[in-house]
């Protein structure tokens, strides 16, 4: 009995440390709960710190390698490298151009990345600002060097290219894919953007018609003026109708969508594919770039128009809008195919509107600011020119329908226009 009672109090003993507690002799299954939870949290943290290590080289790989025309972007340092060593201007021209092409269509990835994080009214007005960025960035460039013939001729080109070029090859290849049907567009919108087209042309042609019937009050000031005081109405005009557009009839944006959306489209819906910090960083990455790149380009410019024995005003018109247009050439041209007419002049006279009522305007007030006399005055060639380029679209969009031989009449229209500048002289120097 003795030996039972020893081994009776050896096993109290050994369960004295569970009996402590009223749980005695069990573990509470909270207590697994918290361990497991713990588990999950770190393995979750683990997760989170791996996810914001890939993330950026995800967004890199996203934004560079997935789009076909990046392949271009390697031209850029290329250039710049070309420059210091060699300093042949016609290289660095070419191979500038090279580089800013594919860095222009990420801008407008970029911002349509953007837009989806913004909603449809910022979006509208973040598309406005970096539509043209490009443009805009090599003519700020220029205006600083004093260059203000290379900003108004190359500001005239993206015009000309956006309404002749661009509009000419969606109609053009538009038709031609649907050739069995005929296509169709909202005609008051388009009518919209033809008035405010035509209103630019006011602006721009009254200080010429001043300077060269030299009827100014004091002369060699009131066009300089007058140019100002017109450029600051025409930024008013083109806010107007952003709000208006956005604001008041949002049916002219979004009539293209109602009607052009298939069932195909309707059952993939787009979503981001970046963050909207990294469309953020995107887009001031992509613009530093093309400013680094406009410098070298603007530089080389004249340059290589001696070299090539090419007039300025051909490189200013032509060639420097369409490697600043390109990007929307390709989308125009696509939506055209897609028999989504509306978007497509959403690009091309939108564009050529955002151009005239915006970004030339402020470029004069840009060079207000900065002490630079950039007025209104194209000269007499340029704004005849720019004059029948919207006539001649006006008459194309009236009855709301488009076919290839418009489209072809648009590309034969442009080609006269850049044959008339390839032997034009520009004769401001002698003015001067």
């Amino acid at each position: 009995m003795g030996h039972m009672e020893e081994r009776i109090n050896l096993d109290s003993d050994e369960e004295t440390p569970f009996s402590s507690s009223p749980n005695a002799g069990k573990v509470h299954p909270l207590h697994f709960e918290k361990l497991h939870l713990a588990q999950r949290i770190d393995v979750g943290n683990s997760w989170i710190h791996k996810q914001s290590w890939i993330r950026p080289f995800r967004s890199i790989h996203i934004v560079l390698m997935t789009a076909k025309i990046n392949i271009l972007l390697p031209f850029g340092p290329l250039a710049i490298l070309l420059h210091y060593l060699t300093g042949k201007h016609v290289l660095v021209f070419f191979l500038s151009m090279l580089g800013i092409t594919p860095l222009a269509e990420r801008l407008g990835y970029a911002t349509e990345q953007l837009a989806f994080y913004t909603g449809p009214t910022v979006g509208g007005l973040l598309n406005a600002t970096f539509g043209n960025a490009t443009e805009l960035i090599i003519s700020i460039y220029a205006l600083k060097n004093g260059m203000i013939r290379i900003v108004q001729q190359s500001l005239l080109g993206s015009i000309l290219s956006n309404m002749l070029l661009v509009l000419g090859c969606s109609f053009f290849t538009g038709g031609i894919v649907h050739y069995k049907k005929v296509q169709v567009f909202n005609e008051a919108a388009a009518l919209v953007n033809s008035g405010l087209l035509l209103m630019a042309v006011m602006g721009i042609m009254f200080p010429a018609v001043l300077h060269f019937t030299h009827t100014e009050a004091h002369f060699g000031k009131s066009e300089l003026a007058l140019s100002r005081f017109s450029s600051c109405v025409m930024l008013v005009a083109y806010a107007s109708y952003i709000f208006f557009q956005l604001k008041h009839q949002p049916h002219l944006n979004c009539n293209a969508n109602e009607e052009g959306v298939s069932e195909e489209d309707s059952e993939e819906e787009e979503v981001p594919e970046i963050t909207q910090w990294e469309a953020i960083g995107w887009l001031a990455v992509l613009t530093l770039w093309v400013s680094v790149l406009s410098g070298y380009l603007v530089d080389a410019i004249e340059g290589a128009s001696d070299a090539l024995n090419i007039p300025v005003a051909f490189i200013s018109v032509i060639l420097l809008p369409i490697v600043g247009n390109a990007a929307e050439h390709a989308s125009a041209i696509m939506f055209a195919v897609k028999d989504k007419l509306d978007i497509t002049l959403g690009v091309a006279i939108g564009s050529s509107t955002q151009i005239s009522m915006f970004m030339i305007p402020f470029c004069v007030v840009v060079g207000w600011l900065m002490g630079k006399p950039m007025d209104l005055n194209f000269q007499l060639f340029e704004t005849a020119t720019l004059f029948i380029a919207v006539l001649v679209v006006t008459f194309m969009l009236q009855e709301g329908k488009s076919n290839y031989l418009k489209g072809l009449m648009l590309i034969l229209c442009y080609l006269i226009v850049a044959a008339s500048f390839f032997v034009h002289v520009d004769p401001s120097n002698d003015d001067d």
